[in-house]
């Protein structure tokens, strides 16, 4: 005879979920995104909170490994269809996840548990950055677009730039412009408004705020560049985008 199976009423459960402290919609959508644009640096920082002591996670199991199982799961899941949408192939996106996946359902600990998120999402973080260069740029125009990736929080500089290939300014910004169709500056405000872009959509962070974090000089530079790129100021754009859900 099987036993009986613990339950607890439905109400009570929503009560109970209610009173947890879950982690904000916008934060987790902003930490999702940066990994579907292939932001390995930013992703990578945000994983230093380790994942089964992160705030908000509901009660899924009242087993605690079983629990951050779950959650490790549901998590491998979004990536996976967000990297999709972004790009990356349907059989690579699911194969990654089902192997992370596999990962964690034989890891021991929670800690364990920790090691294989943060393993996962800068793997997929990187793959999407792959993925965005993949027009086949030469070496040493790959290696500008790796630094200016890794680098959209400071001003970057030409001279920078020569460091990390080697190349004099004259024959890298022809050579940039050659095979991107673009400057150097051109390309870096791209990335970083479109980056500007993502923020406003999936967080709430002030605008002030995401000025600031990707090096622009002012806020009032960076809110008419964005408005010569987008057509649209900052506050709008963001005011738009939560209009449409």
């Amino acid at each position: 005879m099987s036993a009986k199976r613990k339950t607890i009423p439905y109400q009570d459960y929503l009560d109970r979920e209610q009173r947890q402290p879950h982690a904000p919609l916008a934060a987790e959508m902003n930490f999702f995104n940066l990994i579907k644009v292939g932001d390995v640096r930013e992703v990578r920082k945000l994983c230093r909170e380790p994942f089964h002591e992160k705030t908000g996670l509901g009660i899924l199991s009242e087993d605690g490994m079983r629990n951050i199982r779950y959650h490790f799961v549901i998590t491998a899941a979004i990536i996976a269809r967000n990297c999709i949408e972004g790009g990356m192939p349907m059989p690579e996106a699911y194969g990654m996840s089902d192997y992370y996946i596999r990962l964690a359902d034989e890891a021991a600990t929670k800690e364990e548990i920790t090691e294989i998120h943060e393993e996962m999402c800068i793997a997929y973080a990187g793959r999407m950055q792959e993925i965005s260069r993949e027009d086949i740029f030469s070496r040493h125009v790959t290696d500008c677009i790796d630094y200016i990736y890794e680098h959209l929080d400071e001003r970057i500089k030409m001279k920078d730039l020569c460091k990390v290939t080697g190349l004099s300014e004259g024959y890298l910004s022809r050579l940039f412009r050659n095979e991107t169709n673009m400057t150097v500056t051109e390309y870096i405000i791209s990335k970083k408004i479109e980056t500007a872009r993502n923020m406003l959509k999936n967080s709430d962070y002030p605008i002030v705020w995401i000025s600031e974090t990707l090096a622009f000089p002012s806020q009032s530079y960076f809110t008419r560049v964005f408005t010569r790129y987008c057509k649209l100021s900052p506050a709008r754009y963001r005011q738009q985008r939560r209009q449409k859900g």
